[in-house]
């Protein structure tokens, strides 16, 4: 997702109004925005490390003095746009032909200017010879300034009836010019005089044992191609069955191609069946199809396609290729693995949310969760198919997030705080452990660990899980209030600091009451306990107290307590537990 970052109050009006327009975060000091920034250099290098486009308003001379230290190469740098405070210039800054132009072209559109478009080849021929469509690529070893200075210079070009995406371009065409530009699937020298371009019109289709070995399969791959003479920039994605949707072998294969991997079913192969070079009875009788490099390569390719590489074989892998009459679009055949990923918002301000859950739900179509978590995400909810779910549906969030991510959308399933303490994490593992469902043991889970409300509750006190601590629940919705009453006591003996999640409810409140009596009959009376509510929130409260004089009463489930060991002391506002370091100090 895009940031806008906003240096000074006298922007933030411009920043709000792109970032509406654009439906992205705004990035701020202002403690309104998205993501408050605290230092504003580390912040947009980090940023511009991740990969996320950039749109500063703020100096241009700022923004590249605090950027030199991170910029790399125009071919992979991400998007950063400029912009006035006043609205009055919009200027691309880096990655013009990753994307930066563009931005800049619909930002001028918000705002009603002409952005300032730099680039020669743009200005001059009205294309980006170096950033060609989707589905096309330039030969990697192609000389391409020597060739873009001939063209802006006026030189003949030849152009490939094939390259129709450069109709529009300004170019001094002539059929016997010596200077051309050509298309091609085949890994072939590039010429001294033009550039090659390869588009995207070859299916892989690849099969193999459980557990392949990854090498052999990409090798096995990368050996066809050469042998064939196919260039790898024109494979548009790596086909299989969908029986091998978890295998680790076909995704490395696909990810060593920089493709996407596709999938089908052995009924969709079957019917691949008559235009099999290598069609087997043996195949037919494991999976169900006569055959699945041949026909997954076909498949993918489309009714027009025809196999130009039959299938190939390594001891455990087998491979073929077929060609299409056109770029494929991999989004428009087959089926990708579905992805599910387990998330946390952290106790609730967008600046306790960790970078990589916002990477992760920025690449998900779906959220399922819990109304209010859903509402924590602001604009990075914005454009997703959000599917909501009343408090107390755990099973059904889960079982929802699993069926989607089963036909190949990407999901992410949203908690608070750390999805992996007491929150969907173990329960989606459970339930997979449970149903045994295949389609559901093919999707790829990835959780992403979150800030604990523990923790947060922790930092804005000072150091209480300074030494050793535990966290106990004391819901006894779905943990026996007999173990709840042991594991307290357990902790009591061992001395830890507790971190009591879950403390009491309007109908559950003498269990709270027990805990407190358990840990103050091994700890002095006057032991430091936090009483944290709606961490991160607007209506935070921090309170802090002695063990004997805390009153339960002001508890409730938005409330977390920290119960400090016998060692646990204030010091001014803070609390700590002392880890044992010796410290030096004036004793005098």
């Amino acid at each position: 997702m895009t940031a806008i970052i906003a240096v000074s109050l006298s922007g933030l009006g411009t920043a709000r109004r792109i970032a509406g327009a654009l439906e992205a975060r705004l990035h701020a000091r202002h403690p309104a925005a998205d993501v408050v920034i605290t230092e504003l250099g580390p912040h947009l290098r980090g940023l511009f490390r991740s990969g996320e486009p950039v749109v500063f308003i703020g100096a241009i001379g700022a923004l590249v003095r605090m950027l030199a230290p991170v910029i790399d190469d125009k071919r992979t740098d991400p998007p950063v746009v400029a912009v006035a405070d006043d609205a009055s210039a919009v200027v691309p800054i880096l990655g013009g032909h990753t994307g930066a132009n563009d931005l800049a072209v619909r930002i001028g559109n918000v705002l009603g200017v002409s952005p300032t478009i730099t680039t020669a080849s743009d200005l001059v021929l009205g294309v980006a010879l170096d950033a060609p469509p989707s589905g096309w690529h330039l030969a990697p070893t192609a000389s391409y300034a020597g060739v873009a200075s001939r063209l802006l210079a006026g030189e003949a070009v030849s152009v490939d009836p094939d390259l129709a995406w450069l109709d529009a371009a300004k170019l001094n065409r002539h059929d016997g010019a010596v200077l051309t530009l050509r298309a091609g699937h085949r890994a072939e020298p590039v010429p001294a005089d033009g550039l090659l371009y390869h588009p995207e019109i070859l299916a892989v289709g690849v099969g193999c044992v459980r557990a392949a070995d990854p090498e052999e399969l990409d090798a096995l791959v990368r050996t066809t191609l050469a042998r064939n003479a196919l260039a790898p920039e024109s494979v548009a994605l790596v086909a299989s069955i969908d029986l091998k949707m978890d295998e680790p072998a076909v995704h490395a294969a696909a990810d060593a191609l920089d493709r996407p991997a596709r999938f089908f079913s052995a009924v969709r192969l079957e019917r691949e069946s008559p235009r099999l070079a290598t069609p087997s009875d043996v195949v037919f009788a494991a999976v169900g199809t006569h055959g699945v490099a041949e026909a997954a390569a076909l498949a993918a390719a489309g009714d027009e396609a025809r196999l130009i590489v039959p299938k190939q074989r390594s001891a455990n892998a087998t491979c073929a290729v077929a060609i299409a009459p056109g770029v494929i679009d991999p989004a428009g055949t087959g089926q990708g693995r579905g992805r599910l990923f387990v998330v946390g918002t952290g106790p609730g301000a967008a600046d306790w949310r960790t970078a990589q859950t916002d990477r992760l739900v920025s690449a998900a179509t779906d959220l399922v969760g819990y109304d209010l978590y859903l509402d924590l995400l602001g604009p990075l909810a914005a454009g997703k198919r959000c599917h909501r779910f009343p408090l107390g549906a755990e099973r059904e969030r889960v079982v929802a997030a699993l069926e989607i991510a089963a036909g190949g959308s990407t999901v992410a399933l949203v908690s608070s705080g750390d999805p992996g303490v007491y929150a969907m994490a173990s329960l989606v593992f459970e339930t997979l452990d449970r149903t045994r469902r295949e389609d559901w043991r093919r999707i790829a889970v990835e959780v992403a660990p979150g800030i604990s409300a523990a923790f947060a509750c922790a930092a804005r006190s000072g150091a209480p899980l300074g030494h050793d601590f535990c966290m106990i629940s004391l819901s006894d919705l779905l943990t026996p209030r007999a173990v709840i009453l042991e594991r307290l006591r357990a902790a009591a003996e061992g001395d830890f600091v507790v971190a009591l999640y879950n403390p009491a409810s309007s109908r559950r409140r003498d269990l709270l009451a027990r805990a407190l009596e358990i840990l103050a009959a091994s700890r002095p009376p006057d032991t430091p306990v936090v009483h944290g509510r709606s961490i991160g929130r607007t209506e935070e409260r921090i309170e802090v107290t002695g063990l004997a004089g805390f009153n339960p009463e002001t508890v409730d489930m938005l409330s977390l307590l920290l119960v400090g060991n016998s060692r646990t002391r204030t010091v001014g506002d803070h609390v700590y537990t002392p880890r044992g370091y010796a410290v030096e100090g004036n004793t005098s």
